[in-house]
């Protein structure tokens, strides 16, 4: 085993970048959290979608965008407090599946550029 020095950037709760090391060995796991940090209306924390980046098909314009703005949705009630902001992006969403706005991930034909133009429309 050899030791290895892990450098990471993160924020501070004051949103002052830092810069830090892990130094451990190599085939140990190494982990990291955030920690919570409560703001005046809620944590501060990272929202985005769970599926991945999906590279495959970057700049095809194939990628459903619907999982990230309900991201944005879940930053604006939990670190914002502004529910009903939240509110009204979530059921733009939803307007905008009912309405039979779907990408091919979903059994639709919209890319990316014209799902996220229907959930405009419909805030």
């Amino acid at each position: 085993m050899s030791a290895a020095t892990y450098t990471f950037k993160a924020v501070d709760a004051a949103g002052t970048p830092e810069k830090g090391e892990i130094s451990g060995i190599s085939r140990e796991a190494v982990t990291a959290e955030l920690g919570e940090t409560q703001t005046a209306f809620g944590t501060k924390g990272l929202y985005e979608p769970i599926h991945g980046s999906a590279p495959d098909i970057a700049g095809q314009g194939k990628a459903n965008p619907m999982a990230m703005i309900l991201s944005l949705a879940m930053l604006l009630r939990h670190s914002f407090g502004r529910e009903a902001d939240a509110a009204r992006v979530e059921t733009a969403v939803a307007q905008a599946l009912a309405d039979g706005v779907k990408g091919a991930d979903l059994g639709g034909a919209a890319g990316t550029s014209a799902i996220g133009d229907a959930v405009l429309a419909r805030l």
